[in-house]
């Protein structure tokens, strides 16, 4: 779907991903099922992912696109198909070798205990710690960088339950990155985010994977967020994949009538230097 490049030396990224760095295939499914009883929900999905590219999945609702993300990230087991991280089939990674490759932003999160925001990012570091459960200085390291990128310096001391919809999902995408894995997924990231938080969000996501060469795979609805912050897009509906790659050769009017039933418009942005998309439903008028 994409090439990739190579990693850095960064302390954010972990060793296995320092090793497996030289453009590479370092997360794949092949042919993914999963059903509901008797409802399938995804049908033999096969993608290849790559470092250093952020890859969007969108559809309609009901097209499988959560569960994919819930599959990849071992939160449900496929029915059929199999998942491989860096070569490896994941079945056979322990919890801890999983949560030092993988990380997952749930959409959906409750804060219901009385931790400040650092101590919050900080379980980010748990796959780390040692026998005594305690940060290193390179730990903390990390999560101080995780705390600065996602603008919460001024929040760091706050308890996680006073804070708005919008600071916790930052708080929760801040202790995500901070388990410094090649791979990170985002569930609905900008959902409880207004309009600046959330171009300010991808904005930030876009250059973590660049600078780090992480692999992120993000589930959104919001399609001209990601035409602008996207590398690739990965578009499923009825639980099939109906094409995946650069946005230039996905996020056009015939692909998307395709996947939404709708009609579209899709340009070139001067303004944000990406592409701009507008949509018409074929019974709605046109104006005069």
């Amino acid at each position: 779907m994409s090439n990739s490049n190579t990693l850095n030396s960064d302390p954010f990224i972990s060793q296995e991903s320092k090793v497996n760095s030289a453009q590479e295939c370092i997360l794949s499914v092949k042919n993914l099922s999963f059903s509901h009883g008797k409802s399938p929900v995804v049908r033999s999905v096969t993608l290849d992912f790559y470092s250093g590219r952020h890859y969007v999945l969108a559809g309609p609702n009901g097209a499988g696109k959560s569960t994919l993300l819930d599959l990849l990230s071992h939160l449900k087991d496929p029915a059929k198909g199999k998942i491989s991280i860096f070569g490896k089939d994941s079945s056979t990674y322990s919890p801890l070798e999983l949560a030092k490759v993988l990380a997952l932003a749930p959409q959906n999160f409750q804060f219901n205990f009385t931790f400040t925001v650092r101590e919050i990012v900080s379980l980010g570091r748990r796959p780390y710690l040692g026998r005594w459960g305690r940060l290193s200085p390179e730990d903390e390291a990390v999560v101080e960088r995780c705390i600065e990128i996602l603008n919460l310096k001024k929040l760091a001391g706050r308890l996680v339950t006073g804070l708005s919809g919008g600071e916790a999902q930052r708080v929760v995408l801040a202790r995500t990155l901070a388990q410094a894995t090649p791979i990170v997924l985002l569930d609905e990231p900008t959902a409880s985010l207004d309009v600046a938080q959330a171009l300010d969000l991808m904005a930030r996501v876009q250059v973590l994977t660049k600078e780090d060469k992480i692999l992120v795979i993000t589930v959104t609805h919001d399609l001209h967020l990601a035409a602008v912050y996207a590398d690739e897009m990965v578009f499923l509906k009825n639980g099939r994949l109906v094409a995946a790659g650069p946005l230039a050769k996905t996020l056009t009017p015939p692909l998307l009538r395709e996947v939404f039933d709708a009609d579209s418009e899709v340009h070139p942005d001067p303004f944000t230097g990406g592409l701009n998309i507008s949509f018409r439903h074929p019974t709605m008028p046109l104006k005069d």
